[in-house]
Formats: structure tokens, sequence, C-alpha cells
């Protein structure tokens, strides 16, 4: 987006100066710390066109004195504000409510369970103001203490005489102080998932409260919780059709969870692409983050499969038999003809009439995703017809409200229900992905990935409008694994209008997510304090700013949405952050993120006995090399190889191999590792090292239960630089690895053996 700008303000101190007041009023950094521990300046046109973004003119002294004005009076123009997250049992929870100075009003709560609550009004003088020609005063009314979690409706009725009656609502949304199911994992009593539940949720009774007191490693009922991480689609098994599936995934939580004593499965993100061929490979750039991806569906595994005419099962059959060979390839992911065969596939068997049974609880899916899902599958109906350069999509169809947008609703229904039916049926296929992992003795189970954002051109973007911002994309500022930054391309949250939305979109997105987890992960967590806003027209993803969100907020509906479901939450807390960020995450009982190569203090590897016990803590990450690849200097090489490097190569290498031997010396002075071991022997050392960290859960790369050494993703390249989600699970000999191998396969059983022992 361009800003037309006055060029005679550009050199005024005065303009300057306003210009940084107005971005920090706004939450828009004016400067960071960067990894290079060196304050970085934000630019004028950056901080411009990141306000322009948030519909704020700044171009000239005018325009900012305006907007300032503007921000200060916009709580007095408004009777109520459209939402406030409190903590519950928080005496000092307040609602101002603004009227006519001297107008009486009254306020009350109506609760999600029916219950009225008249508030009280606290005894606080706050001197009128005069707004608009009219003075406007300001009453301060105490929210109770004892308010029930949930989300509540606050309304306010102001009657004076003569005059007519002005009414106005707002939300109220009660907060847990702590995540219980993650108090749970660590053996502390919490405040009791689910109990507040309208649906009658479980709560945290699915996670054994036994594991451990809380007090760490060494109190001696402490129970550090394994698990793998995988990426589902590089997973596979003879009942694939060339990409891992939702039955892959049951399969691999019940025979890591029987056979392995593993506790939970962190899966890469499974939200939905592109309704069509060609899907994007990142699940990490999905079109929504509410609903799920149909490619994982498996097609046997839909009850009416079975109904089909003989003549329609044997056409599903030969599909699934014509992947037996993709199974077995160990070169690159293919998605797209599998996703084009089960689309086929299950259109057919969408039109297999189902049971009255069945019938009644696809009507209460939907139902129960009510208009979200009817704005998703609408998407979906337009982009399988309209391509996403289309010029449909800036005209006609530019929003689920347009004209067009309304009649196709009508001439397309069937094809709308039908992506209404395969969200059901990835709703079942998770379900029993979970019901399997439990049921394989897991305490925590599938454990959902959430990632930062999604695709501008994708069905987020076009249901939720003015929730997403618009002429900026999402990225990270220089560090030391990216040294060009990073441009991910996502449209961020609108802080403001999600505000005024009373932060409905992101509950939502919640629910679904949780609805059928055991756990979540959140990626960069850190985005739910600020993120890094990239103007479209940037040259570098380094000219950006950061913008600051309600944490408060965002944390607090993030665990009142867990505490509901019984999940535990995750949060990657990774790169440039506040300490800030760590010590309110641990207060609100969220776990966060620790990489065994990124926990430093200065040049020196941290302690394992030292890490944080709220913690998930891992050798190795998706964006690094498994850890054989990562001994050998393999995401040096390629980001080499791609001209990522900021630095004389030979000084690269030097830096990480010093870095690396730092950490092997930890190992090896605990008498984990020998002078000789073999790289084997180095993954098992350093995961063993790893368990004598305090840290609750303790995850172990699937790639390195296998001794597989290709790098899944090089963050900063596309895909014309390198096959990033792509790259199929195989051994060390460079076989492919099925799910069924995982019972007896022996890396894993000797790295397990090596933990147990």
């Amino acid at each position: 987006m361009t800003t037309a700008v006055d060029a005679g303000t550009i050199g005024s101190v005065t303009y300057t100066a306003l210009l940084r007041d107005l971005a920090r009023e706004c939450g828009v950094s004016t400067a960071y710390r960067g990894w290079d521990r060196r304050e970085h300046e934000v630019s004028e046109d950056t901080l411009r066109r990141i306000l322009a973004a948030r519909g704020i003119s700044a171009s000239d002294e005018a325009e900012v004195r305006q907007a300032m004005a503007d921000l200060e009076q916009l709580p007095w123009r408004r009777m109520l504000p459209p939402v406030v997250v409190t903590v519950e049992g928080d005496g000092d929870a307040t609602i101002a409510v603004h009227v006519p100075h001297g107008d009486p009003v009254d306020v009350h709560l109506e609760t999600e369970f029916g219950e009225r609550r008249s508030l009280v009004q606290r005894q606080v003088w706050v001197e009128p103001r005069e707004i608009d020609g009219s003075l406007v005063g300001r009453a301060t009314f105490e929210i109770p203490a004892d308010l029930p979690l949930g989300w509540h409706t606050v309304v306010a009725v102001s009657s004076p005489d003569g005059r007519e009656q002005r009414t106005a609502s707002g939300v109220v949304v009660t907060t847990p102080q702590r995540l219980s199911p993650n108090d749970a994992i660590l053996g502390r009593s919490g405040s009791g998932a689910g109990r507040n539940d309208p649906e009658g949720g479980s709560g945290a009774g699915r996670n054994d409260p036994e594991g451990g007191s809380g007090a760490g490693r060494n109190d001696p009922g402490f129970r550090q919780r394994l698990g793998s991480m995988t990426q589902l689609y590089s997973i596979r098994s003879d009942r694939s059709w060339g990409v891992g599936d939702y039955g892959d995934l049951a399969d691999l939580a019940s025979i890591t969870g029987r056979h392995h004593d593993f506790d939970y499965v962190l899966v890469n993100p499974l939200h939905a692409q592109r309704p069509v061929p060609p899907v994007e490979a990142s699940p990490y750039l999905p079109t929504t983050r509410r609903f799920f991806d149909p490619m994982y569906i498996r097609i046997e595994d839909i009850p009416e499969t079975a109904y089909l005419p003989r003549d329609q099962y044997a056409k599903v059959r030969e599909a699934a038999r014509s992947f037996a060979r993709a199974n077995k390839r160990t070169g690159r992911i293919d998605r797209d003809p599998s996703f084009r065969a089960k689309l086929k596939s299950a259109k057919r068997i969408f039109a297999v009439p189902r049971s009255a049974a069945r019938q009644a609880e696809f009507d209460a899916f939907c139902e129960r995703e009510g208009g979200g899902l009817d704005d998703f599958a609408l998407w979906c109906a337009l982009a399988e017809k309209y391509g996403p350069e289309h010029a449909v999509w800036a005209d006609k169809a530019s929003h689920p409200g347009t004209s067009f947008a309304s009649e196709f609703r009508t001439t397309a229904a069937e094809k709308i229900l039908f992506h209404k039916w395969l969200q059901w049926i990835c709703d079942e296929q998770l379900a029993r992905a979970q019901r399997t992992a439990t049921a394989a003795g897991m305490d925590i189970g599938i454990m959902h990935d959430l990632a930062v954002g999604v695709h501008r051109q994708g069905a987020d973007a076009w249901t939720l409008g003015s929730a997403l911002t618009t002429g900026v994309t999402v990225g990270a500022p220089p560090d030391n694994f990216n040294q060009q930054g990073q441009n991910w391309n996502q449209p961020p949250w609108n802080p403001d209008e999600l505000e005024e939305r009373a932060y409905g979109p992101y509950r939502d997105m919640l629910r679904t997510v949780l609805r059928h987890a055991g756990g979540i992960r959140v990626d960069h967590i850190l985005g739910l304090f600020r993120l890094w806003w990239i103007p479209e027209e940037s040259s570098s993803a380094a000219d950006g700013a950061y913008v600051e969100y309600d944490h408060e907020a965002l944390i607090g509906i993030l665990v009142l949405e867990a505490e509901r479901a019984g999940a535990v939450v995750v949060g990657e807390d990774l790169g440039v952050f506040e300490p800030r960020v760590q010590e309110y995450l641990g207060r609100r009982g969220l776990f966060g993120t620790s990489i065994l190569w990124f926990e430093n203090d200065g040049d020196a590897p941290i302690p394992p006995e030292d890490y944080r016990e709220l913690c998930l803590t891992t050798v190795t990450t998706h964006d690094l090399p498994p850890t054989v690849g990562y001994l050998r200097g393999e995401h040096i090489a390629l980001r080499s190889r791609l001209g990522l490097l900021e630095r004389d190569l030979e000084a690269e290498i030097e830096q990480d191999a010093a870095g690396r031997e730092a950490v092997l010396d930890l190992a090896r002075t605990r008498g984990l590792l020998a002078a000789d071991a073999s790289e084997k022997e180095t993954v098992e050392a350093l995961y063993r090292l790893l368990q004598r960290s305090p840290s609750t859960l303790l995850g172990i790369a699937l790639v390195d239960l296998v001794g597989e050494n290709r790098i899944q993703n090089q963050p900063g390249t596309d895909e014309t630089q390198y096959k990033n989600w792509r790259i199929p699970l195989a051994d060390h000999k460079g076989k492919a690895v099925w799910v069924d191998d995982l019972v007896d396969h022996p890396r894993l059983v000797s790295l397990v053996r090596a933990l147990r022992e």
C-alpha cells in the first residue's frame, strides 16, 4: 500500500516525534532489539504503511494529531466496550460505561448459563468530557469476582426523563487463572477443567494426574512424558494413498502408545488447504486455521464406503491400489495425485444415502459449526470453479455477502453440502484418532499444531474480511538462523477489528482445533504478544516493525477454550522475545518450548538441569535437519548452497562446530557419550541428556527415531529452491519407513531402551 506524503513534512522534527508517538500509542514499535543485541530503529515509511493498514492516516502533522485525538475519544463515543476479558477471582475487574453526563444507567450481566446478575457501580469520579459538542460522563461498574468461566453478555440501559431509552451490549469473558490440564500433567491441583462447560466437556480427567507432583525431577513421583513429533504426510503405510492420513495418525498413536509407552503424538498443522489440486505443500500456510484438510481422509474408513454399488467400490479399490508404488517412494511426496483421487472417490461415497442416524449426526455437525462452516464451504465451492487469480474474487465474489455469492449458495447447494460433508468426515476421523490414542494408554494423545496464519488468498481471508489485515504480511526479523529475515506471506489479525468482534473469530478457530485434541502446540506463541508486520511493498523482511496485541485477552481465551476441551497447551516461544513473555506464559500455566541447540547463555549452552519445568523440550525441530544431519552440519551447507548466509562460510562452519561441540561436551561430562560414539549413539546420548532436565514433556522427532537425515523445511526458501514439506520418512539407509515398521524398528527400539535405562 502506498501512502501519499507531503515532502515538506518528512524533515519536520515535530512530525517525526508525533508520528512515533502515534505509532507507540497504537502498539507499533518504533525500534526493536535484534538477535545481534543492537537497537534497530524503524523507518518513518514503515510506520506510515503499517498505520495505514490499520486504517489510520498519518501522512502529515495534521493527520497525526487528528488520529491521536480520535484514539483518545474512541471509548467515550460508545456506551460499552465491545469486550472485556477478565480472570476468574479478579476482584478489581471493572467495565466503563459512557452516557450523556448526568443520565442514569443500569448495567447487568447475562451469563451464558442463563443467570442474570446486576452490576454494582464503583464510586469512582472521572471528569466528564465534551465529545462532538455534548458532555459525556463515565460510570465504572464492578465485574463480580465469582463470575463463572465463560462468555457472558453485559447490557447497559439508560432511561433519561423525557428522552429515548438507550441500550447497548458487550461481551465479558471470564478466563481461568491457570490451565488445569497442564497442572494435572505436572501433578498439581487445577481449577477443574470443564466444570463450566455448557456442552458437558470431560475436562482434565482424561489426563492422568499421577505423573509427578510438579516438584521436578528430584521428586520421586516425577514422570517425564515422552512423545513423538511427526509430519503426518511423510509417515505412510500400505493403506495410504501416497500420503500419510488420519488412519495412519491413529495407528501411529496406537503403536507408540502401546509398544513404546509414549504419551502423545505432536503432529504438523492439519488445517485445510485449497479444495482442489494443486495444493500448497507447507502445512504452515493453510487456507483456513479453523477447518481441517480433507487430503488426510482415509477413504476406506468412511462408513458409507461399504454400501457403494459393486462397480463403484471396485473403482475406489483400484484408486487405492494405484498408490502402492508411491507409498514406497523416498524422493518426494506428491500430494496432488493423491488428493485428486481421494476427491473423486469421496464424491462417489457422498452420493450413497446415509442412514437416518448418520444423517442426524451430519446435521448436528453442520448446526454446531454454523455460519462459519457455511461460508467456508461456499468459498470451497467457488474456489473449485474459479482459480485464485480469477477476476470474480475482486468484484462479484469479493466477500460472502455479495449478491453473486448469495445466488451461488442456491445454484451450487449440492457442491457446498459436499464440502461440509468432507469436514464432517475429517471431524469423525480425528475423533477416532484421539480415542485410539487414549485407549493406547496415552495421557495426552494427539497434540495438534496451530499455525501462525493463513494464505492471503484463502478462505479465512475471504470469510473473515477485516478481521485480517491487508497491505501487510507477517514474518520475522533477521536472526542467527535466518539472517535475511523471514516473510511468511500471511495477513495478520487486525487487533482493532478482533476486539470489535469480541474475539469471536479467534474463539471459533480454537474450539474447532481443540475439539478432538489432547493438546495443542501454538506455533510462534509470541504472536499473541506481538507480530512482525512487513508492508507489502518492502524490499526486505527486515523492513518491518512489531505490532502489539492484547496478550492478556488472547492468552486468556486460549486458556479458557483449552480448559473446556481438557487439552494441554504448549507455546512455541523460540526466537527474539522479551523476558515477560515466558514469565506470563508460566503464570497462566502454559508450557513453553526448549530446543537443545538454542538453549544458550551467551556463548555457553545451558545445562539441561537448569531448563524450565513447564516446557516441551527436544533436540531438534522441523526447521532444522534431523539430529544426524545437524551433527554433520548439513544446515550450514544447505544455506550456503542457497545463498542464505550473511557471513563467510568458513566463519559459519567454525562457529557452528564450536556450538555443537559445547553441547556434546555436556553429554560427555555426564558420562553419556563415549569418545568413539557412532552417530546413532550420539543421537541417543543427546536425548538422554535432555532426560536430565526437569521439563515435563520430552519430544522425540520421528526422524531421529528412524535415522532420517534430510531436512524437512529450510526457512527463507520457496519450492524452486528446496523441496520443503515434501520429504517422505526414510531410515539411515534411505529405505521408506511405514507406520507398521515402528513396532520394532531397530533404531526406535534402541533409542527408547536408552531412555528407559
